[in-house]
């Protein structure tokens, strides 16, 4: 199976198809590298596309050590595999957890993306939630590892944010929560200590933010709640981000809508491609509602 080798040795599973300008995408904690297949076929007509199991994941390595997980190391395994494929750059579209992945890759390594599609991105980020999150992510940790990947499975699946996609795709979302059952308990348990539980607030970045100049959509359902503040967060602070908000649309978005992500996501790389992709224009940040000042 082609694997790619992150600098600390962990193997990563990846599976690739189409031809052309890469793009990787980069799963959420619920999801896998098949959570992709939607995206594989429709942009493998036209890119080179490759999605990829994190650590944690099979196929790829479970490091027994929760110390291997961390935002930093999510990053710098999509660089792995970047350079394991031996391109020079990559568009990156990433969804939750693969979405704060995405964009500290734009952070750390900038002139290695051609674009960002950060997806479902905030959970945890608001400093009101901050600490609920963090606990939150203990608690799912000892679940795992107490009850095990199906019983979990039947209770995480039906979050505030994922019940739009049992009701409007019931079949389509039996499949993700057997796929979820699957997963490894302890590559999950480790990835919420490592990666969910320490990783930065957005408030915290805006300094990182006002400096990544590298063409951005923000994409978001509109019932994703805790994702809904920090998308205006980014899409006010990255000067060169652009907003998107999928109506009716919950958290897993690019299997619940895979039309419409296609179709949103297919234009941005489009002005990408084309050279067309705008740098905000100072004047849109002015202070005055109007323009009209004294």
């Amino acid at each position: 199976m082609p694997h790619a080798t992150a600098d600390d040795g962990v193997k990563l599973y990846y599976e690739e198809t189409g031809a052309g300008r890469l793009v990787i995408f980069v799963h959420e904690f619920a999801g896998s590298y098949r959570s992709w297949e939607p995206q594989m076929r429709h942009f493998g007509r036209r890119y080179r596309c490759v999605s990829f199991a994190a650590r944690g994941y099979p196929p790829s390595d479970v490091p027994e050590d929760p110390g291997a997980y961390s935002q930093a190391r999510a990053a710098d395994d999509i660089l792995a595999v970047l350079d394991h494929l031996g391109e020079q750059k990559a568009h990156v579209v990433g969804l939750s957890m693969g979405g704060f992945a995405t964009l500290h890759f734009g952070f750390r390594h900038p002139a290695r993306a051609y674009s960002l599609m950060v997806g479902g991105c905030g959970y945890g980020a608001e400093t009101d939630t901050r600490e609920r999150f963090r606990a939150e992510a203990d608690t799912i940790a000892e679940t795992i590892k107490r009850d095990g990947m199906p019983a979990f499975a039947e209770r995480y699946a039906y979050g505030p944010t994922r019940v739009q996609f049992e009701n409007k795709d019931p079949r389509g979302f039996a499949e993700f929560k057997a796929m979820l059952a699957q997963h490894s308990a302890l590559g999950s348990a480790n990835t919420q200590l490592g990666v969910q539980r320490e990783r930065p607030s957005l408030y915290d970045l805006v300094d990182e933010m006002r400096k990544l100049t590298v063409p951005t959509l923000v994409l978001t359902g509109d019932e994703d709640w805790p994702c809904l503040l920090p998308g205006i967060l980014m899409k006010q602070s990255i000067p060169s981000a652009a907003l998107a908000v999928m109506p009716n649309s919950g958290h897993t978005i690019n299997i619940e809508e895979p039309d419409e992500f296609n179709r949103i996501v297919g234009e941005f790389l489009a002005q990408i491609d084309s050279g067309r992709w705008p740098m905000r224009d100072p004047r849109a940040l002015s202070a005055s509602i109007t323009g009209m000042k004294n």
